[in-house]
């Protein structure tokens, strides 16, 4: 064969591979395109709301995709890999941990809802009634941590040194029942509530198990509670039109309207 020949066979099977490599290879990840707005939320109260104002957003001209998550984490490192374009889910404390810990720098878009995290019992009917040595289930998340031992320490289970949103179980500087805690995955606390006195719950997860922190809770946050649940977004995203139009339909008398009826004072509008 010709030495011209041979040249551009090689050059043609080294295009064809380097091709091949392209089509193989990782892509970036891409979040909505076009009116595509990808929202990652948590089941209840969060999926549900977007689920009602899908319609008013799709007639201003975006289509809201909505993923479901049963974790705390997925649906931020997820916005910051821009593989989805905000969430809904959590509130400003947990936010301001997760990019601590992990180096991201997501941002608050809108206040939308509140909580009221609760203490829950299948074994005793008030607080009081909380014996001597029980086992109480936490959430062992930092932010949500520090939230239950405040909500304990304002119904005087427990004594908390320098009370905040960074409380952790070392703070505490009287248990006169010498309750015993166990810090669990927030999700779980639910499906363990029969094996423990006492657990707090957050009321995403208690809601989606049928439990309701103004009717079932043996203490809960009251209305003035500052955990405000917030759509997170990115700063180079927190201004797009689509993300503008999500903020303004979450914040709309419509939604305040639905929250009150829906959720009965378990989720309470925040705007």
């Amino acid at each position: 064969m010709e030495p011209f020949m041979v040249a551009r066979r090689a050059i043609l099977v080294l295009g064809l591979a380097a091709m091949t490599l392209a089509a193989c290879g990782p892509k970036e990840p891409k979040a909505g395109a076009a009116n595509t707005l990808i929202v990652a939320a948590t089941a209840v109260p969060h999926a549900e709301v977007l689920e009602f104002i899908k319609p008013k957003l799709a007639a201003e001209g975006v289509n809201l995709e909505i993923k479901v998550f049963n974790d705390y984490v997925q649906p931020n490192t997820q916005v910051a890999e821009k593989r989805i374009d905000v969430n809904y889910f959590q509130t400003l404390p947990y936010l301001e941990d997760f990019n601590r810990d992990k180096g991201t720098n997501l941002v608050t878009i809108t206040g939308v809802h509140v909580e009221p995290i609760g203490a829950y019992s299948t074994k005793w009917k008030s607080i009081a009634e909380v014996p001597n040595g029980a086992t109480v289930a936490i959430p062992n998340d930092a932010s949500t941590e520090a939230r239950s031992l405040l909500l304990l320490a304002k119904h005087g289970v427990i004594t908390l040194k320098n009370a905040s949103d960074l409380s952790t179980l070392k703070d505490i500087t009287s248990n006169p029942k010498n309750l015993k805690f166990k810090e669990l995955e927030a999700p779980a606390l639910p499906r363990i509530l029969n094996q423990v006195d006492l657990a707090v719950i957050n009321t995403n997860y208690a809601l989606d198990a049928k439990l309701n922190p103004s009717k079932d809770a043996l203490i809960a946050e009251d209305k003035t509670s500052p955990y405000v649940n917030y759509l997170v977004g990115r700063p180079d995203n927190k201004d797009d039109p689509r993300v503008q139009k999500l903020a303004a339909a979450l914040t709309s008398p419509d939604v305040k309207v639905f929250l009150e009826k829906k959720y009965a004072g378990a989720v309470v509008p925040a705007f």
